[in-house]
């Protein structure tokens, strides 16, 4: 017998909760959906469900098996998707997130893109520097960057993340070059204040351990694009990630400093609400993310069209 088929007919049974109405829903005897069970059992070697002449109730094994047969009969048509008229097809809307500046630049410019490539989809782009509840308020996907709080969302690394200490050559002539993070007490920071990112503080290498560091400048603002036009206008020192100000330094707009006590890199992250069942339409864009993050030349070609002509 069909090793597939009896696994179709387990989850079929399990959610109709009836060997007749699954019986009914596939066209064929309930004896033959009986026998489809028992040589489960029998080849599992496990009891699935409780079977009695008004109900069937699913064991403390089977109801874990459902759920893990559940997602591999998903997985399964979606691979027959894949390879059928002439490639995957997904449809429906996709409600995506993003901060405001990362999504200006890297996720917005690749939408037309993806829709180009899935006809079928449409998108509805969400950009803020605030942390998005994408479970309450109804988003497939979030597009994070930097150190992720606890949470019982699934993460997937789309990328490394670096961050530097950047200010003005004029700033710097003018303030001084700080030759350890603790000089930046005594110069003007330029901070994000939203708790949606560098809540710990910017972050350092010293001595061996990472060190957080809280800014106490006099300017701060919840976007940080506007940041990084304060950074360009010589007002302070900020932190910023390398994606946003790799032109500036290259132009020689910006500096950076205290590289010697750089931290570690943290990610670009896609998160979704859990990875069980998850949308043909979600597992295409975080694949089509991972795609271009995960190319060096992507991020080359990005920091060159910043830089301009």
């Amino acid at each position: 017998m069909d090793r597939l088929k009896q696994i179709e007919s387990f989850v079929l049974v399990a959610t109709k909760g009836s060997l007749t109405a699954a019986a009914q829903t596939e066209g064929v005897a309930p004896a033959v959906m009986g026998r489809r069970i028992d040589a489960l059992e029998e080849r599992l070697g496990v009891k699935l469900l409780v079977r009695t002449t008004r109900r069937i109730t699913l064991t403390h094994e089977g109801s874990s098996f459902l759920e893990d047969c559940q997602r591999l009969l998903v997985e399964f048509a979606d691979a027959e998707a894949g390879v059928s008229a002439g490639g995957i097809k997904a449809s429906g809307h996709l409600r995506i997130t993003a901060p405001a500046g990362f999504g200006r630049r890297h996720v917005a410019p690749l939408v037309p893109e993806f829709l180009a490539r899935h006809q079928e989809l449409s998108l509805s782009l969400n950009l803020s520097d605030r942390v998005v509840d994408i479970v309450n308020e109804g988003f497939d996907c979030a597009v994070r960057v930097g150190d992720l709080a606890d949470s019982s969302l699934v993460s997937m690394r789309l990328a490394d993340n670096r961050r530097l200490c950047v200010a003005t050559p004029a700033y710097l002539k003018r303030a001084g070059v700080p030759q350890h993070p603790s000089e930046l007490a005594r110069h003007q920071t330029l901070s994000l204040s939203s708790e949606a990112s560098q809540a710990r503080g910017w972050a350092f290498w010293v001595d061996g351990q990472l060190y957080h560091w809280r800014p106490q400048g006099r300017l701060d603002c919840s976007d940080g694009q506007v940041l990084h036009q304060w950074c360009l206008a010589g007002l302070g020192l900020a932190w910023r990630s390398l994606w946003e100000v790799e032109a500036d330094i290259k132009a020689g707009r910006l500096q950076s400093v205290l590289d010697a006590f750089a931290a570690p890199p943290n990610g670009i992250y896609a998160l979704v609400p859990q990875r069980k069942h998850l949308p043909l339409r979600v597992r295409l864009w975080i694949d089509f993310l991972k795609q271009h993050y995960g190319s060096p030349a992507y991020w080359q070609q990005a920091a060159a069209a910043a830089n301009g002509p």
